[in-house]
């Protein structure tokens, strides 16, 4: 499949005009980009007509794959309705309340209010002013540490990088006075000689030790991802967010799931923090709530702060031109009721989303170049290691993950490549016979990268 204009001239028209995200943009000019033209279910095309299976769902995002009619229908009769208005001036609109509705229908009881953003990382940088105006209006303007961990990651924005716990990015320009960080669980990288159940109670009592330092009376909450995303796909043992938990209770630290990856059906729960059983107070969404087809995001409240903050806060300072818009709104609506009513989160919980974790062990699971496993649900990784009795990893990981990537790409498979390990996140809506491709795709990438660095 081609357009009208040839690849080459789009790969200069955007040399001339655009700074990509995370890449050396010189280089990448001299490659020239690929060029995405068409999407179906799990599949793109780009202007060439080559075909990809997308396992990372665009950036985790693409819950419902792509080419939903009833999303772009909904976009459409919102937009000759009314386009835009805002929730400023005292005024509201029909779209924005009804998502409401639907949206904590579908969460804990516990939550009940929410600020609409454009996207993950704007909803990190409200969070990050809610939380201080929250502890504010109780008295406790000292309470304004934030502690996020190390290879977290929260958005690319000053403040969300600086929440997020990637150390070149904080290098960059990224990092901002009253946030501090402690290490993540990642327990094949970290783990020693620990069981993983004492690594996870070691990895979360680095929380206590953090706030004991600098004092519970001027921390005000600890962030993170209930696994790690852009990080690695890292899931923790199960011991960690019960203790996490415990610990922010026991100092009256506000406890902030990022799920803007892990939100609406990933693990096969609609929010990842009710797989691992923890009840964060705010919850960071995006993603998947729109299913990617047009920017929105969010911060959730729990009853507890909201009604401080409305009860007790008077003004509060904030908002957004394009908080609540409308379309935004109206593609969000029909995106949580084909969630719901598709019953597409029962199914990754119940059947393909073990079908995933299932053929990922049995393909990998004794792979020269796989030392372990993990995910649930649409979620996994896999870690490359040297060793995988001892857990020594490659000293050139990146080198061969990325090369695993690239070769990927010339298969007709799109996964990831993060610090080593190999991680997808195809859309819930799957096939068995799209995730057999997804896997078999993945198994030729990885044998290639295992032949050219001497593995098989």
């Amino acid at each position: 499949m081609t357009t009208s204009r040839e690849t080459r001239d789009y790969q200069a028209a955007d040399a001339a005009h655009h700074i990509h995200a995370f890449v050396d943009q010189k280089a990448l000019n001299d490659e020239g980009p690929r060029v995405m033209v068409r999407g179906e279910r799990l599949h793109l095309w780009d202007n060439d007509g080559r075909r990809y299976l997308d396992g990372m769902s665009g950036l985790w995002c693409t819950n419902l794959g792509y080419g939903r009619q009833d999303l772009n229908a909904a976009a459409s009769r919102q937009l000759e309705q009314l386009p835009y208005y805002n929730m400023f001036f005292h005024t509201t609109h029909p779209q924005v309340i009804e998502l409401s509705e639907l949206l904590f229908s579908l969460l804990p009881g516990h939550y009940s209010h929410a600020i609409y953003t454009n996207s993950g990382s704007e909803a990190n940088e409200v969070l990050i002013r809610t939380v201080r105006r929250y502890w504010q209006v109780l008295g406790k303007p000292e309470k304004k540490i934030m502690i996020g961990r190390w290879n977290g990651y929260h958005g690319s924005t000053l403040a969300a990088t600086a929440l997020g716990g990637m150390k070149f990015m904080h290098e960059m320009g990224g990092m901002l006075p009253d946030i501090e960080h402690i290490d993540e669980p990642y327990f094949f990288a970290h783990g020693g000689e620990l069981t993983p159940a004492e690594f996870g109670l070691r990895a979360a009592r680095q929380l206590e030790a953090k706030i004991l330092e600098l004092g519970a009376d001027r921390v005000a909450g600890f962030i993170a991802e209930p696994f790690q995303g852009a990080g690695g796909m890292i899931f923790p043992p199960e011991s960690y967010w019960p203790e996490i938990q415990r610990i922010c209770r026991q100092y009256d630290v506000l406890l902030c799931a990022d799920e803007v990856i892990g939100g609406f059906g990933r693990t096969g729960e609609w929010f990842a923090h009710e797989h691992f059983g923890f009840e964060p107070d705010t919850l960071s969404i995006a993603k998947g709530l729109t299913s990617g087809y047009i920017p929105m995001g969010g911060l959730i409240l729990s009853k507890r702060m909201a009604e401080v903050l409305v009860e007790q806060g008077g003004v509060f300072a904030h908002g957004l031109t394009y908080s609540g818009h409308p379309v935004a709104a109206a593609v969000a609506i029909a995106n949580l009721k084909a969630l719901r009513d598709e019953g597409v989160v029962t199914r990754v919980k119940d059947d393909i989303g073990p079908y995933l974790q299932q053929c990922l062990r049995e393909v990998f699971g004794n792979h020269p170049l796989v030392g372990d496993i993990q995910g649930a649900g649409m979620v996994a990784a896999l870690q490359l290691a040297e060793d995988k009795a001892t857990r020594k990893r490659f000293a050139n990981e990146n080198d061969i993950a990325w090369r695993c990537r690239t070769i990927g790409f010339e298969e007709g498979v799109i996964i990831r490549s993060t610090l080593g390990r190999m991680i997808m996140a195809p859309a819930l809506i799957a096939s068995r016979e799209e995730i057999d491709e997804l896997v078999g795709k993945t198994l030729k990438a990885l044998d290639r990268t295992a032949q050219e660095y001497g593995r098989l």
